[in-house]
């Protein structure tokens, strides 16, 4: 958790999940089959992002980085914004990735590669299970973004490769 300036710029790395107050960016840099996935609470400035690798974590081991997985990141993330001052209440969520970034050729799949399908999907339904206001969501296709966060507006852009940036949502 930190306190951010305005040049404050902070990488999201894979499995990590940060917060914000105040001002600065949060940035999920190389979300191909990865999920980042934002939440704000507008009225106190808070913002936080993780990198979520995974769909689950795995039954048989202990989690040491919870941001690794769907099912334990999202948890983790509404902890660290309540540490942070936010109210769990004025939460509300974005997020973008999720794409399909193994190929087969043409009419070949397997689910156990589709990661990036699979990791949407999982987050798409613990943020419903948790009662999220989801605002936004940019995932699926096959090529693999970067999300960045403004905490001072709660604007995110996604920027596509090949495709180019634009504003996803703000949520304030």
């Amino acid at each position: 958790m930190s306190s951010a300036s305005t040049s404050t710029r902070l990488m999201v790395n894979m499995a990590e999940i940060h917060v914000l107050t105040g001002a600065g960016q949060l940035v999920g840099l190389g979300l191909g089959s990865c999920i980042g996935l934002a939440a704000y609470d507008g009225s106190k400035k808070i913002a936080g992002l993780a990198h979520i690798v995974l769909p689950e974590a795995f039954v048989d081991r202990a989690v040491t980085e919870p941001g690794k997985f769907a099912d334990t990141a999202l948890p983790e993330l509404i902890r660290k914004m309540e540490l942070a001052g936010a109210s769990r209440a004025s939460l509300k969520f974005a997020y973008c990735g999720g794409a399909n970034v193994f190929k087969f050729g043409p009419g070949k799949t397997n689910d156990v590669l589709e990661v990036g399908r699979r990791n949407a999907d999982a987050v798409k339904a613990v943020l419903s299970k948790f009662s999220c206001r989801v605002v936004a969501h940019d995932v699926g296709g096959n090529s693999g973004r970067t999300m960045t966060f403004d905490v001072a507006t709660g604007l995110i852009q996604v920027k596509v490769l090949s495709v180019g940036q634009e504003d996803l949502c703000t949520l304030s």
